[in-house]
């Protein structure tokens, strides 16, 4: 019987896989394959994990920004409010001064113009008794008196026009 090649190749095959078994590497093999196994399970749960809490994290953050919108809008419409409202108070208050500067105008105008009508009435009382006097010391006939009373009122009659117009 010959010993051929593809004998010692089988031979030397069996022996291969006979050490493989007695040093346990496919088992050595086998449980670093569960390990690894095992490794990326609890990665993967982790990052299952990690996952949720982001969407929780997210989820929060997303009503904590709508809060804060409908918050933001809810100060604009009462800051607009508000403004609208001072805008019309001073506008009333501005109305109310400027009605009380004109009646306190008015009321000086008035004033000054009795004032006025009351000096023009002394002046022209002051001319007629200057006018009187000036009679009194002139008068040489009664002619010449009625004359100079006559042009004396006709001048106070003049300065009561001037006054009343």
């Amino acid at each position: 019987m010959a010993l051929d090649a593809t004998f010692w190749v089988a031979v030397s095959f069996i022996i291969f896989f006979g050490g493989l078994i007695y040093l346990k590497i496919p088992q050595k093999i086998n449980s670093i394959l569960d390990k690894l196994i095992s490794d990326i399970k609890n990665e993967i749960s982790e990052s299952e994990k990690l996952r949720t809490e982001a969407k929780t994290l997210l989820d929060n953050a997303q009503k904590k920004l709508d809060t804060a919108e409908s918050v933001s809008k809810n100060i604009l419409e009462e800051a607009k409010k508000d403004s609208d409202k001072l805008i019309i108070d001073l506008n009333d208050n501005f109305h109310k001064s400027s009605e009380i500067k004109k009646n306190l105008a008015e009321n000086k105008i008035s004033q000054m113009k009795e004032s006025a009508i009351k000096e023009i009435k002394d002046a022209s009382v002051q001319v007629a008794v200057d006018s009187v006097k000036k009679i009194i010391t002139t008068s040489v006939d009664k002619s010449k008196l009625d004359v100079l009373f006559q042009k004396n009122l006709d001048e106070t009659k003049e300065e009561l026009k001037k006054i009343n117009s």
